[in-house]
Order: C-alpha cells, then structure tokens, then sequence
C-alpha cells in the first residue's frame, strides 16, 4: 500500500513539474505575443506582419493545451490547465485570423467577453488556493487578465475608442503576466 501511494505521489510530482514547465514555455510567447500586440494597437508594426507572431502563440498554446487536456495520464489539474490556455490560443489565433480576412473583430470582442467573465473565477479560485510564489502571481494575472479581455470586448464588440490605452496595457501586461513570469519559470528561478 505505501509503495503505491508513494507511486502516486511521484506521479503527481513529475505531473506538476512537466505543467510548470509548459506554463514558463506558454507565458513566455504570451509575454511576447502580448508586447507586440500593444505596440500593434499603437500603430509600430503592421497588419500584414502582426500576424506571425499570434499564429506562432496560438500554436504553442494550442500544443500545451491539448497536451496538458490529453497529454499522458491527465488529471482533473491537467485538464483545467489545458482549457484555460486554450483560451489563449483560441485569441491569438482569431486575432491572427481576423487579419487575414479583414473581419472587423467583433467575433473576438464577444469571445473576449466570456474569456474576461471566465477569468474572475479563476482569479479567484487561484488566490484562494495560493501556496507559492507562482499562485500568488497566477491570481493577479488572471485578474489583470480578467481586465485585458474586458476593455477587448469593449473595443471589438462595442467599439469605444480604448485602442491606445487597450495597447498600453497590453505592452505593460505582456512583460508583467508573460513574459517575467515565463523567464523566471524557465529558468527555474521561480517554482510552481
């Protein structure tokens, strides 16, 4: 009985490391996907390159979420993991889309809505259960999130003028959500 039950803990163990490691490698592009897409909104770089980097976001968060949901041995963690990235992926991608086809985004701003309905809860559930250093953090992001995705669904969906402010934030989220706390789970300076 003990030797199982240690089986399963080192199961568990090698499970929260491989989905820590996978979050680096996600918040990692997300902090570049997010930068670029702010200087994007403010107009220093193009429609017709923008596109790159979301397909190359949305593709390494499609992976990690489909291998987190369905990966070897999923757990009800991994996949939570795997819906809530595919979140992102689904973004980037429909942003990468919507270039290509000239669709004017409204689509997005109302995924955008329920994406910033559905992070509340996170946030929440995340701060309530944060041990580490990286839940804290995790709980903030989703908040911070939670904001990003709202003024999108304001901006696409109902059309205010919020685009600078809209790319401001996502530059200034893009390094504080993504691409800090991505390095540091990378290189191991920060644990899950």
């Amino acid at each position: 009985m003990n030797t199982a039950r240690k089986a399963l803990q080192k199961q568990k163990a090698k499970s929260k490391r491989r989905l820590a490691m996978w979050l680096g490698l996600s918040l990692f592009y997300v902090g570049a996907v997010l930068c670029l897409n702010g200087l994007w909104m403010l107009g220093r770089i193009a429609d017709r390159e923008i596109w790159v980097i979301n397909v190359f976001a949305g593709l390494v968060s499609l992976i990690i979420g489909l291998a987190s949901a369905f990966g070897p041995e999923p757990d009800a963690a991994s996949v939570k993991t795997g819906a809530l990235t595919l979140l992102f992926a689904f973004t980037y991608l429909w942003v990468a889309i919507n270039r290509f086809t000239g669709a004017d985004g409204r689509g997005l701003g109302w995924f955008s809505l329920f994406v910033a309905i559905t992070a509340v809860p996170v946030a929440i559930d995340t701060l309530l259960g944060a041990r580490t250093a990286i839940d804290w953090w995790m709980a903030a992001n989703w908040a911070a999130w939670a904001v990003l995705w709202a003024m999108f669904f304001v901006l696409l969906a109902l059309g205010r003028n919020i685009g600078r402010v809209t790319g401001a934030l996502c530059i200034a989220q893009g390094v504080l959500t993504g691409w800090l706390p991505g390095y540091l789970l990378l290189a191991g300076q920060l644990t899950g």
